[in-house]
Order: structure tokens, then C-alpha cells, then sequence
């Protein structure tokens, strides 16, 4: 048998569920709350597929998806998905009330200063919750399979327990697992984005996914795919947009700065003769332009005005561009204005490393699909 049917829970853009039908799965359902993600997939459906539903899925039962996928109860069902990752993000439990920022600061002016421990506990937000959503799913709609992602900082001391309950109530449910901390360049994505994934299955434990690149193509692997190569197969458009022009109380100062390099260039450690600020009082991805001969940093999903990464040319990344950075399949349609386009292309899985995730759990449970 092939084309195992594939449910994409917090499907977002559609990053999971790209993967999961280019690993060979037949993506059935995708379910999201929000409206113009809902809309984006259902621009594409020849290179997203199934039926985009927009719901809570606080509200859903696994019975029900199964209706929705049009799956029957005796056949084999793969879920993916990854809970927002907004409540295990770094700016979640990054040091509360700037004492990690007063710290950096006070090394960088040769201070003798002790870092103020971190909390440990975790910050109030409901959306932490929708993890155990994912299990429930998972198991009331009897899946064979399921594959979870979120952010490497799930594993934090201040999340860590959320997702180790995860995986011990999917083992306790009969489900054989295996974590993946991965990185989107070992899968042949132009960007360094790092990823937890839970893989599970009731058949045999999911294998490790085997990664395909490698920086300077070491170990016989392909190298990893940079920025430039990524940007040069869009179609020429040497005119820049207005939206794209950076103007604005930094501007010049993002201009100087050379590829591959942050607001640090302008720093007495960088060696500049008039150095504006001190190294360690921005964030890393203040005035950060790419290299084009690097695989981009991660994508944001909410940047700010003069958060990077801007391209090395000292303007902001064009939609068709950010997509590509994220792995979507050249021509793939966003829906809603800029900042809603950018936001869903921030929040999405690139999907050749999910098709690699997708695919072990797809082995586990059907094998003519490791012959793909």
C-alpha cells in the first residue's frame, strides 16, 4: 500500500503537510484556526491538497477528523502538526526585565559582574495546553503514526516537562518514539532553522533521519544550499518595491554594514572609527543582513522594523523570497497583507526537513514507502 492518509494539525501556511505529501503521504485534512493561513492552502491546492478546515481543535474529536479526511476506522492514519510555538519560544523565557541585556553590557565594558540566574518557571500562557490537544487527537482518531514539531527551546528546564509528558503518555498509549533535533540546511533548506520533532508509531520505532547536506558538502553529503542560490532561481526583479526600501532612524547604519555581518560592525570591537554601539546591547538579529554565500538565519515570524534578516543588498526580503528561504515550493501563494504573509511564512516548518521526518514515521508503518 502507499499514500498512507496524513491529517496536519496547526497546519499554519502549510510547511507540515507539503512535507508530509512530498514523503509520500496523501495529505487528507488540515486544520487551523486562523483565517489567512486557512486561505493560504486553499490557494494551492495542487502543491498543498486535502480539505483546509478552520477550526479550534480544543473543539474536535479524532472521530471527527476521520470524517473530514474521509478515512475509514480500520485504516492506517498518520498525524502531524506543531503546537504553537510562541509559549517555548526564547523571547518566552528569555531573562526577565532586561538583566540579561544589563549583563552582556556590563561584560562588554570589562565589568566584573555576575549573570543573574534564570527562572525556571514557566510564564502563564494557555496555549501551552494545545500539546496535550495534539495527544488527544492523536489517539482518539486512533492514528498508526504521528509526527510533532515545535522549537528547539521546548526542551528548556521551563518547557522540557511539557514535552517529556508528551512522550511518555504516547509510549504509555502503545506508541514507539524517537526525538529529532534537527536543522533545516542538513535537509537541504537555504536557512539554519533548528527544530524538536516527536516522532511515533505503533507498528516499529520511526528510524533517524538521515540527513542529506552538509556545510562544504563534507562526508560525501551534498553542501548546504545558501542564500544566493536559493534567491537565484526567483524571476528577476531588479526594481524594489516601496514597502522593501529601509528608511528610517537606522538606515545608513544598515546600509554600511557588509553581508553577513549584524549591527556589531558598528562597534569599537569590529574596529570602527566611530563606533555607535556596544557589542551585546542588541539582539543578534538587529541590522543582520545575509551572506549569499551562507544558508540564511532563521526567519522570523514577527520582526520588527530593523530586525533582520535584510538582504545584502540593504533591503527587506521580498515575500517570494522569505518563501523560498523557508523551502515553499517556488510559486506557492500567500494570502493576506505583508505583515500576515510574513508571519505565516515565520511560523512554517521548511518543508524538506519535515518530508524527512514525515518520511521515517511513513516507513514505520508502510514500507513501499521507503522505496521512494
Amino acid at each position: 500500500m502507499s499514500g498512507v492518509p496524513v491529517i496536519d494539525l496547526f497546519s499554519g501556511a502549510g510547511g507540515l503537510g507539503i512535507g508530509a505529501k512530498t514523503a509520500g503521504g496523501d495529505l487528507r485534512l488540515s486544520v487551523d484556526n486562523d483565517a489567512y493561513s486557512c486561505a493560504t492552502m486553499r490557494a494551492n491546492p495542487k502543491l498543498h491538497g486535502g480539505l483546509v478546515l478552520q477550526g479550534d481543535v480544543t473543539t474536535l474529536h479524532g472521530n471527527k477528523l476521520r470524517d473530514f479526511a474521509k478515512v475509514d476506522d480500520t485504516s492506517d492514519l498518520i498525524v502531524v502538526g506543531g503546537a504553537p510555538c510562541q509559549p517555548f519560544s526564547k523571547a518566552a523565557y528569555w531573562v526577565d526585565k532586561g538583566d540579561e541585556a544589563a549583563f552582556r553590557r556590563a561584560r562588554a565594558r570589562g565589568e566584573a559582574v555576575e549573570r543573574v540566574s534564570e527562572p525556571l518557571e514557566a510564564r502563564p500562557d494557555s496555549r501551552r495546553t494545545l500539546v496535550s490537544e495534539f495527544l488527544r487527537l492523536t489517539l482518539e482518531a486512533d492514528a498508526s503514526a504521528f509526527v510533532f514539531e515545535n522549537v528547539p527551546s521546548i526542551l528548556h528546564p521551563r518547557n522540557r516537562a511539557i514535552f517529556e509528558a508528551l512522550r511518555e503518555d504516547a509510549e504509555d498509549a502503545g506508541y514507539l518514539t524517537r526525538t529529532v533535533v534537527a536543522t533545516a540546511t542538513d535537509y537541504g533548506a537555504p536557512q539554519a532553522r533548528q527544530r524538536v520533532f516527536l516522532l511515533g508509531s505503533r507498528r516499529q520505532q520511526p528510524g533517524l533521519p538521515v540527513a542529506t547536506h552538509a556545510r562544504d558538502g563534507a562526508d560525501s553529503l551534498i553542501p548546504w544550499v545558501t542564500a544566493g542560490q536559493a534567491l537565484s532561481s526567483l524571476p528577476d526583479q531588479s526594481s524594489v518595491a516601496e514597502d522593501e526600501v529601509i528608511k528610517g532612524r537606522w538606515a545608513d547604519h544598515l546600509r554600511d554594514v557588509p553581508p553577513g555581518m549584524n549591527y556589531k560592525f558598528h562597534t569599537a570591537w569590529a574596529g570602527h572609527p566611530e563606533p555607535t554601539f556596544e557589542t551585546e546591547t542588541r539582539y543578534w538579529n538587529f541590522l543582520l543582513k545575509l551572506d549569499p554565500n551562507r544558508p540564511s538565519w532563521t526567519i522570523p515570524a514577527s520582526p520588527g522594523p530593523w530586525t533582520g534578516p535584510f538582504h545584502w543588498d540593504g533591503r527587506r526580503l521580498r515575500i517570494a523570497e522569505l518563501a523560498a528561504l523557508q523551502s515553499f515550493p517556488t510559486g506557492y501563494e500567500f494570502a493576506g497583507p505583508r505583515r500576515e504573509q510574513v508571519r505565516q511564512i515565520g511560523n512554517a516548518v521548511p518543508s524538506v526537513m519535515a518530508a524527512a521526518m514525515v518520511r521515517e514515521v511513513l516507513k514505520s508503518v508502510d514500507t513501499e514507502v521507503g522505496k521512494i
